[in-house]
């Protein structure tokens, strides 16, 4: 975040000179047809099926990145301004320049100096890289070459990631802990269990990270299922690996309460919220109203007998929050105001962030409510993620919540970064052919 914040005060910096290019950048050509030979070697396959709304035909690899005219020439600019803005430190006079400005422009030097060590090391890199390419003629030279040529194609696929991930700012909420929502929707009883098992994979998918899990509401259904349930999760990178979990997921398979064995379609609704901290947000006590009342359904000896569940409504905007799952009133009061301050926070930034992705062409999506994101198809044995046209197989092993969920995801991460590196450079100018 820091960089892309640097980036962006350089970019409305009123200073010029920017017609010093570095020479760092030179000699891709070359480099790049080993850089594609060592990406074939080490991706890991990914099946995509493309859709014609994506606006990126493919998940492009680092390699194929950095052979994008519009990248190199956006690192060459952000070198040459940082280039300015040293040369302006070091050499102002007090006279010329406030304490604020020059102030500012030390701030700026070194939030961009890892961004531009790392742009550094990558132009040696690569320079000794052509170097060692021409040893490959000599012959008695040839077999050391070779030996040594992987390695340097390693350490710059590296580099060139982590150049990338200076780049790519990470959102604010990323380090955020969540509530989760889950919501049956259009399917009646099937949707319902539908839900539950989700409910489930989450749970699964929290242990398979490491992350705490406590249930803050559970409605079941007569036959098994979850008519509406949430959960407060927290542990590292919770929120930034569920956030592109919200949105309609739609199953199609043969219910279990189907006779004659027709195929049925499902829906059901995940909600990630972000968990604000009291302190960066805060709900003024009288916009509240509290009330209690008497728990409901199974539950044992508390329930019907004590005033336990508790319901708060945010009077300005109407947003409500119940909890009854504990015994204590002051415990069941305390997770819904958890659940209440994630509802209200998210209906901030959604609020304000609403504009940008409207004008953003998105294809990850504004992970809403109302967005079909995934299809389980279960005669199919598939799962099928609209957003990205990224199909996996095994609806069994995906719903525990392990490895193929976290690869889903980590697709969807990847897919955003890079539609955020792409609107970075258009943003700056830099568009490609």
């Amino acid at each position: 975040m820091f960089f892309r914040r640097a980036i962006h005060l350089l970019c409305i910096e009123k200073e010029s000179a920017l017609n010093l290019l570095t020479s760092g950048f030179t000699n891709y050509s070359s480099l790049i047809k080993y850089s594609r030979f060592h990406n074939h070697c080490v991706r890991t396959t990914r099946i995509f099926h493309t859709a014609s709304r994506l606006n990126l035909a493919k998940l492009l690899s680092v390699d194929e990145l950095f052979s994008r005219r519009s990248l190199l020439d956006y690192l060459k600019k952000i070198d040459s301004d940082y280039r300015d803005l040293l040369s302006a430190v070091n050499c102002d006079d007090q006279e010329q320049s406030s304490a604020e400005e020059l102030r500012g422009k030390r701030t700026k030097v070194s939030l961009l100096a890892p961004l531009i060590q790392t742009i550094r090391e990558l132009d040696a890199k690569q320079k000794e890289m052509i170097e060692m390419e021409a040893l490959l003629k000599e012959e008695d030279l040839r077999e050391i070459a070779e030996q040594e040529k992987e390695g340097y194609l390693q350490n710059i696929h590296d580099l060139r990631q982590k150049i990338l991930d200076l780049l790519i700012t990470e959102e604010e909420d990323d380090l955020s802990e969540l509530v989760l929502e889950v919501t049956a929707g259009v399917g009646g009883q099937e949707a319902m269990l539908f839900t539950a098992e989700l409910f489930d994979m989450y749970e699964g998918f929290a242990l398979h990270n490491g992350w705490s899990f406590d249930v803050l509401e559970h409605m079941n259904s007569d036959i098994g299922g979850l008519r509406h349930a949430s959960a407060s999760i927290s542990g590292y990178q919770s929120y930034k690996r569920m956030k592109f979990e919200g949105g309609v997921h739609r199953v199609q398979r043969v219910p279990k309460t189907e006779k004659q064995g027709r195929m049925h379609t499902s829906t059901m609704t995940v909600a990630v919220l972000p968990q604000p901290t009291e302190i960066t947000f805060t709900i003024n006590p009288k916009d509240l109203k509290i009330e209690t009342k008497r728990a409901s359904g199974a539950g044992g000896q508390h329930v019907n007998t004590t005033d336990s569940a508790v319901r708060i409504v945010h009077l300005p905007t109407g947003v409500v929050a119940e909890c009854q799952q504990e015994r204590s009133q002051i415990k069941n009061k305390e997770k819904a105001m958890k659940v209440l301050r994630a509802k209200l926070y998210s209906m901030k930034v959604e609020e304000e962030t609403s504009k940008r992705y409207n004008q953003r062409k998105v294809q990850i999506g504004t992970k809403g409510r109302s967005e079909k994101i995934r299809t389980y198809n279960y005669a199919q044995d598939r799962i099928t993620d609209h957003r990205i046209a990224m199909t996996l197989h095994d609806v069994k092993a995906f719903l525990l919540g392990e490895d193929l969920l976290d690869k889903m995801n980590s697709s969807l991460q990847e897919f955003s970064n890079q539609e955020e590196l792409i609107e970075l450079l258009e943003q700056n100018g830099y568009k490609e052919g």
